[in-house]
């Protein structure tokens, strides 16, 4: 594994090395590079720098040029404007680069982060006998790529998926199945797959509901299983494990539609941390971080206030002895922080739980599990909205069940690539897996190339286009240069420094060598959506460059067609290798 260097990242080295020899009283300067449309880069570092001397900047331009060492990265320098140095790479430093980052495997030279840590990701949460629907999309598909791009990125990544698994619910829901037992058994003729465990849990859902809104007496006897779950009794509990080993199958059966891996040792609900609430509070109290209030259990902030004025306190412990939600997420963050040994936390939840999750981190701060070394960030998302802008519902007003909705994209997706599978000879079989690998990479990427906080407009024809920014555009790209290698016979892929490259060719050898900084920032600031912005302008770049290069021709010399073999197959292996990170399929011939 080898580490390599961006050009970007060894310019601007070069460059703050002449400006530390051509100035040495300004210390450590930033030359401020950055790309441009008048040359590879521009720097810009200067003006501020003359400024702060009181030179004049073009002069001081013209001492870092001359203080730069010869060699074969830079081709032609100049200054422009008012003291700008608009910089232009030689085509052998870009060849070059670029195959040091293919010799480098799967990693492509991306370096590993020396400073990672460990970082605990809360995302995927459903709750316990209830359907998922849209609402659950996001933060499985957000939290999911999240946890590649750290891990790719050297990270030691913790996942946590943090089911509700506990409340008053289950006192009905387990009442129900004492006074009706063999009600969660399937149907005669049901297999004990995900559809059928859903369709059981719902069946006793519905039922006990109808029973707790119209019988007082089961209503009693309902409220009093409550009590008898929290005392842990073992036949409530055995009971109510049942609904969670139920409930896991249908997890399980939506998160591998979802092509997403769930595993159980990761499931840690509401539950996994009953054990730690009274001690949670009983600290937050003894360190004064929360008061009584009207016999609740709460902690106050100057500014979170209501409509009326008020402040609104994060209560921990009901008046009644119940404890609240924010006693269950300190626990967790006591757990994550002191037990699984921390440094950072991610929260993939709704921006509409942002003001709870400030209070909680706040409480944590002041109660000293979260400090300086130790981070909490909620990564927000949005709503999934309809074609109309509004909320995605069903045409009853109902919300879309995830299900449903995986089901239908991969049937728009199928219908997609069997209209294109006679040109590449595909099977039923393909038709049938790249259809599935289309369809919910569509889904993803939809989410994915929307920065997270923002809410995005669910319209499947857009998502399954092969036109534009679509995970369909992104995979036909990939699929079409496999066919290109395949069909170069004898010629290999095999860089060629010594050959001048045409400007389509620089400008994708020049976002190919942006791959390692791009993830660095997407892993740093939890924005997985400028991977996906990076991918879709590597696809645009390659269309540019097959519009004005040719890559299989006979009056092409052999060197030619060798280094154009290369420069699409690196586009290919960082394509597969950004999609990979995003959770996303990319099918060998489509």
């Amino acid at each position: 594994m080898a580490s390599v260097p961006s050009l970007a990242s060894t310019l601007q080295q070069q460059l703050a090395d002449a400006l530390t020899a051509a100035l040495p009283q300004a210390g450590a300067a930033d030359p401020l590079l950055r790309r441009s449309d008048r040359a590879d880069f521009q720097a810009n570092g200067i003006l501020a720098l003359a400024k702060k001397l009181k030179a004049n900047p073009r002069e001081l331009a013209a001492e870092v040029t001359a203080a730069l060492p010869a060699g074969d990265l830079i081709r032609d320098i100049e200054v422009s404007g008012p003291g700008f140095l608009n910089v232009t790479l030689t085509d052998r430093a870009i060849t070059g680069t670029l195959a040091a980052r293919a010799a480098d495997g799967d990693r492509l030279g991306v370096p590993v982060n020396t400073a990672a840590g460990t970082t605990v990701i809360d995302y995927a949460q459903p709750n316990v006998a209830k359907e998922m629907h849209v609402g659950h999309l996001r933060s499985a598909v957000i939290g999911d790529a999240m946890v590649q791009i750290l891990e790719f990125t050297g990270e030691n990544v913790i996942r946590r998926h943090h089911i509700g698994d506990w409340g008053t619910q289950f006192g009905m829901l387990i009442q129900y199945l004492i006074e009706h037992p063999g009600a969660l058994g399937h149907q005669e003729g049901e297999a004990a797959d995900g559809e059928a465990a859903m369709s059981s849990l719902n069946r006793v859902y519905k039922a006990s509901r109808v029973l707790f809104d119209s019988d007082e007496e089961f209503k009693t006897r309902a409220r009093d299983r409550v009590v008898a779950l929290q005392a842990g009794d073992p036949e409530t509990l055995a009971l109510w494990q049942g609904f969670v080993d139920e409930s896991k199958i249908y997890f399980y059966s939506v998160f591998d539609k979802l092509d997403m891996e769930v595993r159980d040792a990761d499931i840690v609900g509401e539950s996994g941390y009953n054990d730690m609430l009274e001690e949670t509070c009983r600290i937050l109290e003894e360190t004064g971080v929360a008061v009584r209030s009207e016999g609740a259990l709460c902690v106050f902030f100057d500014d979170v206030k209501g409509p009326d004025g008020n402040p609104v306190p994060l209560i921990v412990k009901k008046t009644n002895g119940g404890y609240g939600y924010a006693a269950t997420d300190l626990s967790a963050i006591r757990d994550r922080v002191q037990d699984l040994k921390a440094d950072s936390l991610v929260y993939v939840v709704d921006v509409r739980q942002s003001l709870h999750f400030k209070m909680v981190f706040e409480t944590a701060r002041r109660a000293g599990w979260l400090n300086e070394d130790v981070h909490a960030h909620q990564l927000a998302f949005g709503t999934v909205l309809g074609k109309d802008g509004k909320p995605f519902k069903t045409r009853e007003g109902v919300t879309v069940r995830l299900e449903d909705l995986l089901d239908e994209a991969v049937e728009r997706a199928t219908a997609v690539v069997r209209e294109k599978a006679g040109k590449v000879g595909l099977s039923e079989d393909e038709i049938v897996e790249n259809g599935r690998y289309v369809g919910v990479g569509a889904v993803k990427y939809a989410d994915l190339s929307t920065s997270a906080v923002r809410d995005y407009k669910f319209d499947l024809d857009q998502m399954v286009s092969l036109h534009g920014d679509t995970s369909v555009y992104l995979q036909y790209a990939y699929a079409r240069i496999r066919s290109i290698l395949r069909k170069a016979g004898e010629a290999q892929p095999v860089a060629h420094p010594e050959l001048e490259l045409a400007p389509a060719e620089r400008a994708l050898g020049l976002h190919l060598d942006q791959f390692g900084e791009v993830l660095a920032e997407v892993a740093s600031a939890y924005e997985p959506h400028k991977l996906a912005a990076y991918l879709y302008q590597l696809a645009s770049h390659l269309t540019t460059f097959y519009d004005q290069c040719q890559v299989l021709s006979d009056e092409n010399p052999a060197e030619v067609v060798e280094n154009r073999l290369f420069l699409v197959e690196l586009t290919a292996r960082t394509l597969h290798q950004g999609m990979r990170l995003l959770g996303i399929r990319t099918p060998e011939r489509l």
